[in-house]
């Protein structure tokens, strides 16, 4: 299960990230002994993200309203939305690469020219960069 790798993973993200503070899961991870490992060990927050409920009480004269056919999970395609954008890249759109660091480059590289983009995106036009008027750093 994705839970017992979540140890390991965990883990060595602890050592490398000291800025994670909350981690969302989805409802196969949840479970006191993977909590209890985050919280006290890594010292981060993990919040599952919850489904909505299908069945609940209901008195015998109350008709339960109606669930909708698709409805969007809070957080949920945070994580579904990046891999989406990763997964635009031809070279990243199948596993290609022979060795971790090279697609762990790949993905760098991905997002940070989706990063410059929308950069670019939100510069304002008629400004010239500093290259074009011939100025250095």
């Amino acid at each position: 299960m994705d839970r017992d790798g979540a140890f390991f993973v965990l883990g060595a993200a602890s050592a490398l990230s000291h800025r994670l503070q909350l981690i969302w899961a989805d409802m196969g991870y949840r479970g006191a002994r993977l909590k209890a490992c985050i919280e006290q060990e890594c010292e981060w927050k993990m919040e599952i993200v919850q489904r909505p409920r299908k069945w609940g009480w209901y008195p015998k004269d109350v008709e339960p309203e109606p669930l909708p056919a698709f409805t969007v999970l809070r957080r949920r395609w945070v994580v579904e939305r990046t891999f989406a954008w990763i997964g635009r890249y031809r070279r990243m759109s199948k596993d290609y690469e022979y060795l971790i660091e090279s697609s762990e480059a790949m993905i760098h590289l991905a997002m940070s020219r989706l990063m410059l983009r929308r950069l670019a995106l939100n510069a304002p036009c008629g400004v010239p960069s500093r290259q074009r008027l011939g100025l250095k750093r």
